[in-house]
């Protein structure tokens, strides 16, 4: 058994599950990763693959997303992860109402220097696969052909996905500090971790668009929180908001006009169109949805942020402002409410038969 070297230093080699679900040795040949050759790397996919050689023993381009093997590549993993999130929450909430406010400043420091870090490490691996296929097969290729889901930015996909759940320790720095749960925050971040993961069940080519935009505002934004810790004025913070519209403006336009080229060429073929467009159904109709209800909110929280005061559609704005920052309910208040909800629908049920039996009953 040939053993495993790590800056000179030889090891016995671990196991872990490969691609394909199978059992096998970290690695089954000498590797050696040393300062000079971290040097000697000449693109950033490079770097990533050594590193990623040495931690699972095979190249990270046949990394397979496999539903069920793949660590937290299924609907009940996903499903189990969100209901945590929500728990925590409520529970977490309960918990600090009789506590002070944890301070927590270094911490918080360093969990948004490396969401920065990882954030752009992740946009120019991204940038460094997309363009050269962008130039050589052109846009249209690059968010609809089945070509353009490629076995590396699928390793870049899951990633991205992953980074989804650790963003979750925003939420966690929040009721530690005792600051304001909105809506928008709470579902903002369960929803994006819930279409990261439908994206990757769906191949849906398009996903670079959105990934690639919202990995540069989050290098923006987890910028701006870092400096805003260690106490820097910063006087960008409402391009912040702007840059997130923006951003979905764009998403939508591309996930939009690829989900319409698939049902206008799968359905209603003599509607113009361009061609089929690769990827499944349920993903695009889900993104689509998160997408556009992302927009709605962040237009509407940026409304009230940052126009207070303007006149136009006011009563509109305040409904919509009020949805998107009214604060996440306490495990009492979510208890009452479900309780007061159910009330209502057993109430209409046992209207709705009463008048249909009354109905009934006029007819004999």
């Amino acid at each position: 058994m040939e053993m495993f070297s790590v800056n000179g230093t030889e090891m016995p080699p671990a196991f872990m599950v490969g691609a394909g679900g199978k059992v096998a040795e970290l690695s089954s040949t000498k590797h050696t990763l040393t300062p000079t050759s971290v040097l000697q790397f000449t693109s950033p996919w490079e770097f990533l693959d050594q590193a990623w050689m040495t931690i699972f023993g095979y190249h990270a381009q046949d990394f397979q997303f496999t539903p069920g093997q793949t660590p937290l590549s299924t609907l009940k993993g996903t499903t189990t992860m969100l209901v945590v999130y929500y728990s925590v929450i409520l529970a977490g909430r309960e918990w600090m109402r009789t506590r002070p406010a944890f301070k927590l400043n270094t911490l918080f420091l360093i969990h948004n220097f490396y969401l920065t870090a990882i954030s752009g490490g992740l946009l120019v691996l991204f940038i460094q696969q997309l363009v050269p296929r962008l130039w050589s097969h052109g846009l249209y290729d690059g968010i609809c052909g089945a070509g353009g889901w490629t076995d590396k930015l699928v390793v870049l996909y899951y990633l991205n996905y992953l980074t989804k759940y650790l963003e979750f320790i925003d939420t966690c720095f929040l009721l530690l500090k005792k600051k304001p749960l909105t809506f928008l925050h709470t579902y903002h971040h369960g929803a994006t971790a819930a279409l990261c993961f439908s994206q990757l069940l769906g191949h849906t080519p398009v996903s670079w668009v959105p990934i690639t935009l919202n990995l540069f505002v989050h290098v923006v934004m987890y910028w701006y929180y870092f400096q805003a810790a260690r106490g820097v004025k910063i006087w960008w913070k409402e391009w912040i908001t702007r840059l997130q519209i923006i951003q979905f403006v764009l998403d939508l336009a591309f996930v939009y006009f690829a989900s319409y080229n698939y049902v206008a060429s799968t359905y209603f073929p003599s509607l113009p169109n361009y061609g089929s467009c690769a990827g499944k159904e349920f993903a695009a109709f889900m993104g689509c949805g998160i997408l556009s209800s992302y927009l709605v909110l962040f237009v509407s929280f940026y409304l009230a942020t940052y126009k207070k005061g303007k006149t136009a559609s006011k009563n509109a704005r305040k409904s919509m402002s009020k949805m998107s920052r009214t604060e996440v309910p306490t495990a009492t208040e979510t208890s009452e409410r479900a309780s007061e909800a159910f009330e209502a629908a057993k109430e209409t049920v046992v209207s709705t038969v009463n008048q249909l039996q009354k109905a009934g009953s006029k007819d004999e």
